[in-house]
């Protein structure tokens, strides 16, 4: 009789590893022939230099990683995370050019003597200029950080191809393998196929 139920719980356990289609062997080599010939294909249509420059072996590594779709989740994340801050930051720069706008005119309802006016205003708009790009250098420093962040998040989740550079070629690759697994991710993978 125990045999019995050894044998029942054995097949039931078989039947859940089939049922289960990521402890399937076969779905996942599907899956990952399906992503990727999607890659090359999106790869065909880079720019040459770039195409030299992501090679087959990150191509079939990058479509390794993808085989969960953890990958997908922490890029969407990352993707909204960017959207805000640069929403965030837009709001910064209209601030600080409202705030100038809003000086100028106090001057102008102040200063009644159209020279003492005109030279105020020359004085403002060195003032605000030299304003404006300490607030663009600022912008562009959290920006390159936000960066930074991004790329060392996808590095310890293991993607291929990313780690933490300043290096302009290098940044471009990155963001066309982004461009690849937003792709990938709208889409679907039919596993009956």
């Amino acid at each position: 009789m125990e045999n019995t139920k050894n044998i029942e719980t054995s097949a039931k356990l078989s039947d859940d590893a089939i049922a289960d289609p990521f402890s399937n062997q076969e779905y996942l080599q599907r899956k990952l022939y399906f992503l990727l010939e999607h890659l090359k294909k999106m790869h065909g249509d880079l720019p040459e230099q770039y195409q030299m420059r992501i090679s087959y072996d990150l191509l079939a590594g990058l479509a390794n990683s993808l085989l969960n779709d953890t990958i997908f989740e922490i890029v969407k994340g990352l993707m909204e995370i960017q959207h805000v801050t640069e929403a965030h930051l837009m709001q910064v720069r209209e601030k600080v050019e409202n705030d100038h706008q809003l000086e100028l005119k106090q001057w102008e309802s102040k200063i009644q003597d159209p020279e003492e006016l005109e030279h105020i205003v020359a004085l403002m708009k060195i003032k605000h200029g030299k304003n404006m790009k300490e607030t663009d250098m600022k912008l562009v420093l959290h920006l390159d950080q936000k960066v930074k962040d991004q790329q060392s998040t996808l590095e310890k989740a293991g993607v291929p191809g990313f780690y933490v550079t300043d290096n302009q070629k290098e940044i471009n690759i990155q963001m066309y393998l982004l461009d690849f697994i937003l792709r990938l991710s709208r889409i679907k993978f039919e596993s009956n196929k």
